[in-house]
């Protein structure tokens, strides 16, 4: 059974029934992640569709206001309309999930959702100003505002962005947007290795140039992109957006560097939105299997190395983005997670979450990051003041309870 509460004042009746029945909430927008956290005790849906639309938009001000439940779609198209956007770029789990439904404003706030800008404009929690969101007890609570400089609840805004549900009921979302570069241009150099390709990314971050996205993309996946149109051999590729005459200008400086490095060729616009969107999606797996796929973040020198280590013991595939700080990993069989995660540890640290696997495997394999236990007992304390009867979507973020030793 799904429920769809139509208004705030529905969704904290809703609220308020399940915590004083004892049932468990899975809270959800267009649930198009579908599948992803921990194995969690069934539980009724709650999705926030049925809260939709935009509240106020001053486009003068690059502040929107909406429900959460507003389709990502529908804001895209009148940000567009507008020349502005969302400058974190948020990620469409559909085609890697394997999911239907429609992404919605709340859901790419709740997973903190961003993309190949991430490195250089934040996440999506870092565009988030202010929330509206029901708690486990039933009550609206209001946090943040309309400007930065207004901190009032502003480190709730920034918990509530990541919570994955667990926490709260987003009802209602309050952002910055950015205005739309008039010009995009990527500088692809081909046949680097991955350890050359992280040498050449570094250089490129280094210049005075403004790269907005830097992915490398091994000959495993090279052709996945564009059609199969890249140039042949590995392809390491560097964005550059802004003024038309601006972007000029600093391609031909990044261009003459990089040639230092191998061969260089350009991508105008529409090639590179094109590119940079199947990065962001991560389109080489969006494969229709179920093979495990993981999200690993790690300092950008290490990442290459970490796929080094593992292809010596275990079938894996790999292509990296922000600078090589995240790398994109579908494994042949197995998720491998304590391997995964050792070699983690070993390269100085690091975050690795399980994004696609098969029920099988996320009934034995964490999907998060395990907490040190300092950390962890925080979350739980933080989990029980939101949510002291443990309704929402429990057990899929694996907070350990301080008191109980259970899992909420």
């Amino acid at each position: 059974m799904t429920l769809i509460p139509n208004s705030e004042t529905d969704a904290a009746y809703i609220i308020r029934n399940a915590a004083g029945d004892g049932k468990k909430l899975s809270l959800c927008g267009g649930n198009t992640r579908a599948g992803f956290g921990n194995s969690a005790e069934p539980a009724e849906i709650m999705n926030s569709t049925g809260l939709s639309g935009i509240v106020d938009y001053e486009p003068a001000e690059m502040v929107m206001t909406v429900k959460a439940g507003t389709p990502v779609a529908e804001i895209e198209t009148t940000l567009a309309a507008n020349r502005q956007m969302m400058a974190f770029e948020p990620m469409d789990h559909r085609g890697v999930m394997g999911t239907l439904g429609e992404p919605t404003i709340g859901g790419v706030f709740a997973a903190n959702v961003s993309g190949p800008r991430r490195f250089v404009a934040g996440a999506a929690r870092d565009s988030l100003l202010g929330i509206r969101f029901i708690n486990g007890r039933g009550e609206a609570i209001r946090a943040g505002g309309r400007v930065m400089k207004n901190v009032t609840g502003l480190d709730l805004v920034k918990l509530l962005a990541g919570s994955h549900g667990t926490l709260g009921f987003l009802t209602e979302v309050t952002f910055r947007v950015l205005p739309v570069p008039q010009t995009v241009e990527t500088i692809v150099i081909s046949g680097l290795d991955d350890a050359t390709a992280a040498k050449a990314m570094a250089a490129a971050m280094a210049l005075p140039v403004e790269v907005s996205g830097a992915a490398h993309l091994p000959q495993t996946v090279r052709f996945r992109f564009l059609g199969g149109a890249l140039p042949s051999g590995e392809a390491t590729v560097l964005r550059l957006e802004g003024l038309a005459a601006s972007v000029s200008v600093r391609a031909e400086k990044l261009a003459a560097v990089m040639e230092a490095f191998g061969p260089v060729s350009r991508l105008g616009l529409e090639e590179s939105q094109t590119l940079w969107r199947q990065i962001r999606d991560v389109y080489p797996y969006s494969d229709g299997t179920l093979k495990p796929v993981w999200r690993v973040s790690i300092a950008p020198s290490a990442g290459h190395q970490l796929v080094a280590a593992l292809r010596l013991e275990t079938g894996v595939d790999a292509f990296y983005d922000w600078q090589g700080g995240l790398v994109w990993m579908r494994m042949e069989a197995d998720p491998e997670a304590d391997l995964l995660r050792r070699y983690i540890r070993a390269l100085g640290g690091g975050h690795a979450t399980l994004l696609r696997a098969s029920d099988a495997v996320r009934a034995q394999t964490p999907a998060f990051e395990p907490l040190p236990d300092a950390v962890a007992a925080l979350s739980a304390r933080v989990k029980q003041k939101l949510d002291p009867a443990g309704i929402f979507c429990s057990g899929k973020m694996g907070y350990a309870s301080p008191t109980a030793g259970g899992i909420l």
